[in-house]
């Protein structure tokens, strides 16, 4: 049975499998007879990747920590919207708590009527159920996370083609210089509405992006501090939400506390120097090349996620 279920995973995984087919019933049903002992040794990632769809009986909530957890009863952002379109469709990854949809629709309807954009590109939000992804992020588990682009969104519906092709802009030079041929001041007012709402944990960008804010912000500037540096974030930011109250297994993240009030001074220092950026220690030559760490199992995870994956 192992067996079976670690064919038809990867045969899924491998791209045979439309991410938007209906995970099948036959499947699911073999998932649910599996042993807790034979699942539990499964690589969560492909457990989770291969789930098409979200669960149907069980009620929304996040279980677990933002990078190492699932979602039950996920919710679809629509791919198309009056002031957003989803990029990227064919991961299948336009799902969350309603909570994290229902603010990344306001976020984009209100920025389109106050803030200057023709409306937003989605990113990433999470998997139908959540869970570790095959690529890309160590977050975005529990359905509280989001990736906006920060390239405003054309006047016209973009195709599924396009959504797959086009690159987001880069909005900085490098680690430490903002690109103002890209960089306008109505990212900045998104940034900061973003940061307003109440239920916004904290937001990610590149370093040079968080010293922009900073030199730009008055009055006022205790929202900066949920805007945090971080590699990576140079094309667009990353949205993360409080754990909702109907989901008491969700493990919420300390808030942001920077000494300033702000994350302007030591934070942003630090992060504009030289040391995140610099190597742990200087490579060997001659050493061997380090094994690949073993991928999470499904046992790492909330012991939830199992009733998660095998929920019709």
């Amino acid at each position: 049975m192992l067996r079976l279920i670690c064919f038809a995973l990867a045969f899924a995984f491998a791209g045979f499998q439309s991410p938007l087919m209906a995970q099948s019933a036959t499947e699911q049903q073999a998932l649910a007879a599996m042993s807790d002992k034979a699942l539990s040794k499964m690589p969560a990632k492909k457990v989770f990747g291969a789930q098409s769809v979200p669960t149907h009986t069980m009620k929304s909530r996040a279980i677990g920590f933002y990078s190492k957890g699932c979602m039950a009863g996920g919710t679809a952002i629509p791919v198309d919207g009056p002031a957003w379109q989803v990029m990227r469709l064919s991961r299948n990854r336009n799902w969350g708590q309603p909570e994290l949809v229902a603010l990344v629709e306001r976020l984009a309807v209100e920025a389109k009527k106050f803030d200057g954009w023709n409306g937003l590109l989605v990113g990433d939000l999470a998997q139908p159920r959540g869970g570790p992804m095959t690529s890309g992020h160590a977050s975005h588990q529990v359905g509280l996370d989001a990736d906006i682009w920060l390239t405003p969104m054309p006047n016209r519906t973009l195709t599924r083609k396009e959504r797959e092709n086009i690159s987001a802009t880069l909005v900085v030079k490098d680690r430490k210089t903002m690109d103002y041929k890209v960089w306008t001041e109505a990212h900045a007012r998104l940034l900061k509405r973003a940061a307003s709402y109440p239920e916004v944990e904290r937001i990610f960008v590149h370093p040079p992006i968080k010293a922009e804010l900073c030199k730009w912000a008055t009055g006022d500037k205790s929202w900066l501090a949920k805007i945090r540096p971080y590699y990576g974030h140079n094309y667009h930011f990353h949205i993360r939400i409080k754990c909702p109250k109907s989901s008491p297994t969700c493990k919420p993240q300390s808030a942001p506390a920077p000494k300033d009030g702000t994350g302007c001074g030591e934070e942003l220092a630090y992060w504009m120097g030289d040391i995140p950026w610099k190597p742990k220690k200087k490579p060997d030559p001659n050493a061997k090349p380090p094994k690949p760490a073993p991928p999470m199992t499904l046992a790492a995870l909330p012991a939830e996620c199992r009733a998660v994956v095998t929920a019709p």
